[in-house]
């Protein structure tokens, strides 16, 4: 994951992505309030509910209790459907926020939305100002050093490329000769570097890396043929592919690499007696439906878990 922008270019990024994605799907019927493809984008939110679980609550460090409200920080993103701001700016949207609520619910909890830079998410939690990070973290082995983890989503990536174009990637050798944009500093940054390195010994032609940082960005340069791919975050491209309709999904690979599932997960501050209750509010909303109901809402089913877990094998250190 990389650093975040500041408030301002992630809502122009976020908003104008939605729009432009609208304005592709020329031929289309025109959205209403709710967005292209039935997404609602504005701040009146018909989020999925649960019921309070009183044992489950009973978990919670009782000073949170004492409070009752969970406080989550996070990053609005730079693109649907995760984590960004609804069409009045402000409001904070998106299948992370949803995953919150349902927690907030089950933990008898109000939630407290707060946004920040990448960085300084994990200075909140690191400083007791905020209790859990809720937006697309990776579970890595040198961030479970300081904070525990209770997973909810599969950390996958996926080529995102232009409708019938034929591009399939299976497999490294797929993006040889291709022009792929990808956002610096990412864990897909990495694994394509690596990849082109693989193709370029073997003989095979190099990959033309382009890179890019905004959503707004990546989709033109997608639009307009001078990229053959983009490869991001699995969620974003799902969503996008759904609402704007004349891209599609080329391929789709772990976060962590060939021999890692990666998973996503929620991050709380190690040993505070949270992340039990977390992880039990977790299983709860997946045994109960609710939390396949969110990945369905924003297009992201395909990365669903069956259980979370703790604080389970995550990306390896670098060497």
């Amino acid at each position: 994951m990389s650093a975040l922008t500041r408030r301002t270019r992630l809502v122009a990024s976020a908003l104008t992505a939605v729009a432009l994605l609208s304005v592709a799907a020329c031929g289309t019927d025109e959205p209403d309030a709710a967005g292209a493809a039935g997404y609602n984008l504005t701040a009146d939110q018909n989020r999925i509910t649960t019921d309070p679980v009183p044992e489950i609550a009973a978990e919670v460090p009782q000073s949170i209790r004492d409070r009752g409200t969970l406080i989550v920080t996070g990053s609005a993103g730079t693109a649907p459907p995760l984590r960004f701001y609804a069409d009045d700016d402000k409001t904070i949207i998106g299948s992370e926020t949803d995953f919150a609520h349902l927690l907030g619910d089950v933990l008898d909890l109000d939630v407290e939305l707060t946004a920040a830079d990448w960085a300084q998410n994990f200075v909140r939690v690191d400083s007791g100002e905020a209790d859990v990070f809720i937006s697309n973290v990776t579970v890595t082995e040198e961030r479970k050093e300081k904070y525990d983890f209770s997973t909810y989503r599969l950390d996958n990536l996926a080529f995102e490329v232009k409708k019938d174009s034929g591009i399939e990637v299976k497999d490294p050798k797929d993006v040889a000769g291709l022009k792929v944009g990808v956002s610096s500093g990412t864990n897909q940054e990495a694994l394509l570097v690596e990849w082109n390195e693989q193709n370029v010994a073997a003989g095979l032609e190099p990959t033309e890396i382009l890179y890019f940082q905004n959503a707004t960005d990546y989709y033109l340069a997608l639009g307009s043929g001078r990229i053959d791919a983009y490869f991001g975050p699995n969620p974003s491209a799902s969503f996008h592919v759904i609402q704007a309709g004349e891209t599609e999904i080329a391929g789709t690979f772990s976060g962590a690499g060939p021999d890692l599932q990666g998973e996503i997960a929620v991050l709380t501050k190690k040993d505070n007696g949270l992340i039990e209750a977390i992880n039990a509010a977790l299983n709860h909303v997946i045994e109960n439906g609710t939390y396949q109901q969110v990945l369905d809402r924003w297009g992201i089913a395909n990365e669903a878990v069956e259980t979370s877990v703790i604080n389970p094998p995550g990306l390896p250190k670098k060497q």
